[in-house]
């Protein structure tokens, strides 16, 4: 487990928060060795020790959905959403990256590929920044090419508007624009917001859990609602495939985030949701590991570029993806996620290992 402190003050509409814990798994056989990785708590890792590695171990490389399962029924008691969830996140992508790298394949070959690329956006604007702090990070994405940024509103609704002005200026006319509630609304202010967002003529695309994602009803009234070309996006606390198919009739753009739904066997399952109702899916944070799963999976049309966690993955593994002229393209000449961890780079933000 590692805990790397934000480089800055970060909030967002609900909560503030000043450093990122992340569980990194590793799965060994036949001399290989698969990694896997969840932003959660430190009891999560905790979990994966007391309770998943005895129910792994010993088990067909091969066989990992049959494995996911077995991790399933043993959290029964427990309870699967959440921390129990992120444990089995970070436990099955070391096991699908150690399968992948046995048979010397690319994640995105052993899956399948449905693309090369997938569009990246980036994310962050947190409200905890000032203007200039605001226009400055999304400018720079605009520089390198990004087609798409994200900024979090709600935690003061009367700078809200003015706030999301400032970015459309720092990102020009051409590049779209999203915004994360993070569910601080209650239906009528985040309504409220999205006429304001047309009067201001800021061309706003994305609105992200405008309400808590518990009111499904919320959701699903703002989005018959809202302006025309305005999505209304919810799903980053899915946990399972119940969770999702509640949700799916609830919001235009379902997000899926293979850290927190059981990994990647959660993340293909609830793709498969997606395909079938049809509903488009982007991936929540977890750029790397969503890099990968995106070119794979067809429901999918972007991956959220999240600051905090492209920048740990940048500092913790060597291989860790980053957008080229807007998208993620894996590197199919490396096996598995194609990640390696700089233990060297890590040691001073370890919080806790197995051994």
């Amino acid at each position: 487990m590692f805990t790397v402190p934000t480089d800055r003050p970060e909030s967002d509409g609900t909560l503030a928060w000043d450093e990122t814990t992340v569980v990194v798994v590793e799965a060994s056989c036949a001399g290989h060795v698969g990694l896997g990785f969840s932003y959660t708590a430190a009891a999560a890792g905790q979990l994966v020790a007391d309770v998943l590695r005895d129910v792994v171990v010993g088990r067909d490389a091969m066989d990992v959905r049959g494995t996911w399962m077995a991790m399933v029924h043993a959290v029964r008691n427990i309870g699967r959403p959440g921390l129990a969830a992120h444990a089995i996140a970070a436990a099955d992508a070391a096991l699908w990256d150690l399968k992948a790298r046995v048979l010397t394949l690319s994640l995105v070959d052993l899956i399948g590929a449905a693309r090369d690329t997938i569009p990246a956006y980036g994310s962050g604007g947190f409200t905890s920044y000032s203007n200039e702090q605001l226009h400055d990070q999304l400018a720079a994405w605009v520089d390198e090419g990004l087609r798409m940024v994200k900024m979090k509103v709600g935690r003061h609704d009367a700078t809200d508007t003015g706030r999301v002005v400032v970015a459309r200026k720092a990102i020009g006319p051409d590049t779209k624009l999203f915004v994360d509630a993070n569910g601080a609304y209650s239906r009528k202010e985040a309504l409220a917001f999205a006429e304001r967002c047309v009067d201001a003529d800021v061309d706003v695309v994305w609105f992200e859990e405008p309400v808590t994602s518990d009111d499904l009803d919320g959701l699903r009234w703002l989005r018959d609602r809202c302006p025309a070309g305005m999505d209304v996006a919810a799903g980053e606390y899915g946990y399972d495939l119940f969770s999702f198919r509640q949700m799916l009739d609830a919001v235009d753009v379902l997000q899926v985030d293979a850290t927190r739904c059981g990994g990647i066997t959660g993340f293909l399952d609830a793709a498969a949701l997606c395909t079938a109702q049809p509903v488009p899916l982007s991936a929540h944070t977890a750029p790397t590991l969503h890099g990968h799963l995106c070119c794979c999976v067809t429901p999918a049309v972007h991956v959220e570029h999240f600051y905090d966690h492209a920048r740990i993955e940048s500092m913790l593994f060597d291989g860790a993806l980053a957008p080229v002229a807007g998208d993620f393209r894996p590197e199919r000449k490396r096996p598995g996620l194609g990640l390696e961890l700089k233990r060297a780079d890590a040691e001073r933000y370890l919080r806790w290992s197995m051994g």
